[in-house]
């Protein structure tokens, strides 16, 4: 079973940049939202799970990007607006799918209703419309 880490990357002009790699798979690259202060509340949330729950979202993410796809609705789920849940009881991981084969998981929460909360959902719709924006003028990255 892999190590889910924050990877430091060198850039030609000397720059260091923080890349989120949370499993490179053989379909799929599974990364970590972070803001632009370089900061990603999903992974700072993973960091806080028990060693089981760790290992139980480390084996959905192999799942997925191994395979590129997963159908087990209770474990992986479309939620609407391009956004997906990567479910592992009681937490959920939302993400969304980018051209590349890239999954970005953008945040996380502990489920403690049958519905997801509004505002999670919104958290992750907001990450992906500023991820795309900084991806394209070509600063995600830097």
């Amino acid at each position: 079973m892999g190590v889910i880490q924050c990877n430091r990357v060198k850039k030609k002009r000397g720059k260091v940049i923080e890349k989120f790699i949370a499993h490179k798979g053989s379909k799929l690259t599974i990364e970590w939202y972070f803001n632009k202060q370089g900061k990603s509340a999903a992974f700072e949330y993973f960091k806080k799970l028990s060693l089981s729950q760790k290992k139980k979202f480390i084996r959905r993410l192999f799942v997925l990007g191994d395979m590129g796809r997963m159908f087990n609705k209770e474990k992986f789920r479309y939620e609407g607006d391009q956004i997906y849940a990567i479910k592992t009881s009681p937490n959920r991981f939302l993400s969304f799918f980018f051209e590349g084969s890239k999954i970005i998981i953008t945040n996380a929460y502990e489920k403690k209703s049958a519905k997801m909360p509004k505002r999670e959902k919104e958290k992750a719709f907001n990450a992906k419309k500023d991820y795309k924006k900084r991806y394209d003028e070509g600063i995600y990255y830097e």
